[in-house]
């Protein structure tokens, strides 16, 4: 199949996680005889730490003005298979415009959808959408199951929706030598969100805390001046997909902290969560509803609430943690790597043309 995808961006893992979810699905694909040509709006803050130009099979379109690009994207859905639109894609009402009489399938691929469908619930607009919601798409995608399946189809009129969860590709994100500079007790690895902050303080920043003698990691973007730091919480700028695995490595535990409104809806495992078990390593999460179908807890993974809990987990021993995290690794391995999507999508789309429904997560 020839794909065609109108996203945020595969050229940056800058406080996002979009990056790093296309690329392995687009090494996926072309693994498997598929090619992606994927139109991304080159932006400033993206372009500052771009570090993928080139797509397996396919190609990359940085275009500056949606005017400039418009007759060339218009002549690859000519040619496309499958034409895809994303959530947060800055010209997405633009693109979804365009995309409606191409002669392959037309998709929509909510890779936010519990603040997709926050934002309507509050009622504001979202800007990704236009006001025919999705029902000029064929199918819908959604980064996240359970309850979101069926409120994609009864407030933005999707007519057939499927669930698309988040991954890993293990040749970048797998076991590897533990580096001092990142070594702590326990890390975590994440773009700074408000809702996602008390989290954060529950189960990092109270146990560091407590815990003065212990060292503890944080690495992402867009943190605050007024971020509640201690003397023990050391702290790593944006780091690119490739030094990931050396980040995770270096924990004894590393966390994993849902979005509030992701957790809220429940089954939206984090692409973190996948990455960090490839990566051999012990993982301490946040819970909501659908963690268990991915994940079971207190065997392949451990679940906290509570800064109690945390320090439980801190307090195990190494063997203990080890056994933890080989399990999760032989999960991912089996159920959750990139391959394991792309074979997923294809069946999905091979399949879209029967009865419109909402398929189970």
């Amino acid at each position: 199949m020839r794909f065609v995808v109108f996203g945020l961006t595969i050229s940056s893992t800058w406080g996002n996680g979009h990056g790093t979810l296309w690329r392995g699905m687009c090494k996926a694909l072309a693994r498997q005889g598929h090619s992606v040509v994927f139109f991304e709006r080159d932006v400033p803050y993206y372009a500052d730490t771009r570090d993928c130009v080139e797509i397996p099979r396919g190609k990359l379109v940085l275009y500056r003005d949606w005017d400039d690009v418009r007759s060339q994207a218009r002549a690859e859905l000519r040619e496309a298979d499958v034409a895809v639109v994303t959530s947060y894609c800055p010209d997405g009402m633009a693109a979804a415009d365009l995309t409606l009489d191409v002669r392959g399938l037309k998709v929509f691929y909510d890779l936010d959808t519990p603040v997709t469908l926050a934002r309507l619930a509050e009622g504001q607009s979202v800007p990704y959408i236009g006001p025919r919601g999705l029902a000029d798409f064929d199918l819908v995608l959604s980064y996240t199951g359970g309850g979101a399946l069926n409120a994609l189809r009864e407030r933005l009129g999707a007519h057939r929706v499927a669930p698309l969860y988040g991954h890993v590709d293990p040749d970048v994100h797998r076991p590897c030598a533990p580096q001092p500079h990142y070594g702590a007790d326990l890390s975590y690895l994440g773009t700074y969100s408000a809702d996602r902050q008390a989290g954060v303080e529950r189960l990092l920043i109270e146990p560091a805390r407590l815990r003065p003698n212990a060292r503890f990691l944080i690495g992402g973007a867009q943190y605050p001046q007024d971020f509640p730091w201690t003397n023990n919480i050391y702290f790593v700028r944006h780091l690119p997909p490739v030094e990931h695995p050396a980040f995770f490595c270096s924990s004894r535990l590393t966390l994993n902290v849902t979005r509030a409104a992701m957790a809220e809806m429940g089954w939206c495992p984090s692409g973190r969560l996948f990455e960090a078990a490839a990566c051999g390593v012990p993982i301490l999460s946040d819970t909501w509803e659908g963690l268990d179908a991915f994940f079971a807890p207190g065997e392949e993974i451990l679940a906290a609430e509570t800064t109690d809990d945390a320090l439980a987990a801190l307090d195990r021993d190494d063997a203990e943690l080890r056994r933890v995290a080989q399990a999760a690794r032989e999960r991912v391995l089996a159920e959750h790597t990139s391959e394991h999507r792309a074979r997923e999508l294809i069946t999905i789309l091979q399949s879209a043309g029967r009865p419109a429904e909402v398929m189970e997560a």
